[in-house]
């Protein structure tokens, strides 16, 4: 331990702590922008490039960054000098001189990390006022949208991507006045190697990084009288949503949601639960062949259109591997365009399919062109979380008060196996509840593979379903996921099935779920959140949900049948690695 003086108090921290550390162990406040504090995946990114976190030491001529300045042994540290307070409110209205003026109409507004440092070091006017850097707005993809006027150069984008995710995108563009972040040769977001995760958006504290947003198309869908508006929510929302009102983290509002996307104006309210039993269905189906038919292994779980995007551009020599199986939004969308379509008596090109997703990739994957049947495409919108959020504000509605309402019969029912694709490991865990019912054709009555669970974001485990022993492999990151493949790929790890979740810690920690700031703590209570829901549900096997078994009986016949795999199943192509 080290002992040091903080503000006239004597703290002991750990030997390699930073001021940062030290300040927080005390609760003392010292303000940061380029920090981010990723411990959980191990990660800290400390360049100390904003200088908003200086301080005093004393015997030192200049102010010392905290994020990055480590103590030693004695260190007397004044946090809230006047000089240091001076100098953070200096650097602040020097990046507000560099910066749009348009926090009204700012995607950002009142979340904006930027936004906050001026308030509270009570900056009330602009003094400094000159040439502002012109870049252009980068909307070429379907998912991210880029701002870089309103970058400030913390580079957490940067380390987001390059150091945990290992997609390598972004980087420091140009010299002097004209420094961006961006992709090199300042390639448009469309044409790199962006998985699309949006990982860069959830730790920007700008709006330099921000999602395309659909909420337009959607309230225009659900004015056109002639427009069946069928709306479907992803597990990882319901744990969510309520940090947008308020409400604290992890707090599950599924029947509040549910009654708010009716007050909207949606037609009709399904949950993408279903759809995950019915993706279980046809990946334990094609688990179970490979296993013990013969067939590439391990099988990849395919449900995550980052990581998709990832292995196409990343590990082509491994796109044998991947189940074929749709992710659930997907198949939800085209079962909704068929079988549901019937059921309500509805044209499905007068169909409008939205999903509300924790995903800014989900947006992405709407668009490929080999998701659509007949230039139908299965889903026609996806939402994210946070823009749910701000429709329902729009609408007025006191999200707070609404009752708890149910999903709209014939697809709304749904297992505890359908809940927990929202955490990492639940996919997996999904798929081997059922497998390990079908392969030993007896009802499991302990469903809980705790052995798969967790925020470690590569972890293994061998699960023994009768004589066999299934080993797994669980990646949560796409850092983790190279790792994964890699070893695969040069014969150095061996497993009958693996997961891949592209954001640290699974679909709760999506790019289009509210934003947690620094602290990695509420994505853990997310995922708390989401067990709980599968604890408490009546039905906790995908195959044991009566509506699957019903939409099978009636339409899709058996797992694997010809229908399914014409509905329900996709291909994947090798893209270049750019």
């Amino acid at each position: 331990m080290i002992t040091v003086t903080l503000n006239n108090a004597v703290v002991e921290v750990e030997e390699g702590s930073t001021i940062l550390d030290a300040a927080r162990k005390s609760e003392v406040h010292i303000p940061t922008l380029c920090y981010l504090n990723l411990h959980d995946i191990g990660m800290v990114n400390q360049v100390g490039t904003c200088r908003v976190c200086v301080v005093e030491i004393d015997g030192r001529r200049n102010l010392a960054p905290a994020c990055s300045t480590v103590v030693t042994e004695g260190m007397v540290i004044r946090t809230n000098t006047p000089r240091s307070i001076m100098a953070r409110r200096k650097v602040v209205e020097l990046l507000l001189s560099n910066h749009p003026k348009d926090c009204l109409v700012c995607e950002r507004n009142r979340k904006c990390e930027l936004q906050s440092l001026a308030a509270d070091l009570n900056v009330r006017e602009n003094k400094y006022e000159g040439r502002k850097r012109q870049t252009p707005i980068d909307d070429s993809s379907r998912s991210l949208i880029r701002n870089l006027d309103k970058c400030v150069l913390c580079r957490r984008c940067e380390t987001m991507c390059n150091v945990v995710q290992t997609v390598g995108v972004y980087s420091t563009v140009h010299r002097g006045f004209e420094t961006i972040m961006g992709a090199a040769y300042d390639m448009p977001m469309s044409e790199t190697v962006c998985t699309f995760c949006g990982q860069c958006v959830s730790v920007c504290p700008t709006a330099a990084l921000t999602q395309v947003s659909d909420m337009s198309h959607v309230w225009q869908a659900i004015s056109d009288k002639e427009k069946v508006v069928i709306v479907q929510t992803a597990p990882a929302v319901r744990a969510a949503l309520g940090e947008e009102f308020g409400l604290p983290p992890g707090e599950r509002v599924t029947g509040k949601m549910v009654a708010a996307l009716r007050r909207i104006g949606c037609d009709h309210v399904y949950d993408t639960d279903f759809a995950a039993d019915l993706t279980i269905m046809e990946e334990a189906n094609e688990l179970i062949k490979r296993v013990t038919e013969g067939g590439p292994l391990p099988i990849l779980t395919s449900c995550c259109p980052a990581w998709v995007k990832f292995i196409e551009h990343q590990f082509p020599e491994l796109l044998d591997i991947p189940s074929s199986c749709k992710s659930p939004h997907e198949m939800f969308g085209a079962i909704a365009k068929t079988y549901l379509a019937k059921k309500l008596n509805v044209d499905p090109r007068k169909m409008v399919v939205v999903s509300i997703m924790p995903c800014v990739a989900k947006k992405y994957e709407a668009a490929r062109e080999e998701l659509a049947k007949d230039s139908l495409a299965n889903v026609d919108y996806v939402l994210s979380t946070r823009e749910l959020a701000s429709m329902i504000r729009e609408a007025g509605i006191r999200f707070v008060n609404l009752p708890d309402e149910d999903f709209d019969p014939i697809m709304g029912d749904s297992s505890g196996a359908g809940v927990i694709f929202g955490a990492t490991g639940g996919v997996i865990e999904a798929a081997v509840r059922t497998a390990a019912s079908w392969l030993t054709g007896e009802n499991i009555t302990d469903v809980d593979f705790t052995q798969l669970r967790g925020m470690k974001g590569l972890r293994e485990a061998t699960v023994k379903i009768g004589d066999l022993e299934l080993k797994i492999g669980i990646a949560s990151g796409l850092g983790n996921a190279r790792t994964l493949l890699e070893n695969i790929r040069d014969g150095k790890a061996d497993y009958h099935a693996i997961e891949i979740m592209a954001c640290p810690g699974g679909c709760v920690a999506g790019g289009g779920q509210p934003y947690y700031g620094n602290d990695r703590e509420i994505i853990k209570k997310r995922a708390e959140a989401i067990y709980a829901e599968d604890k408490g549900k009546p039905v906790r096997l995908s195959h044991e949900n009566e509506e699957i078994k019903k939409l099978y009986a009636e339409f899709l016949e058996k797992p694997g049948s010809h229908i399914a795999h014409e509905l329900l199943h996709t291909e994947f192509s090798k893209r270049e690695l750019v």
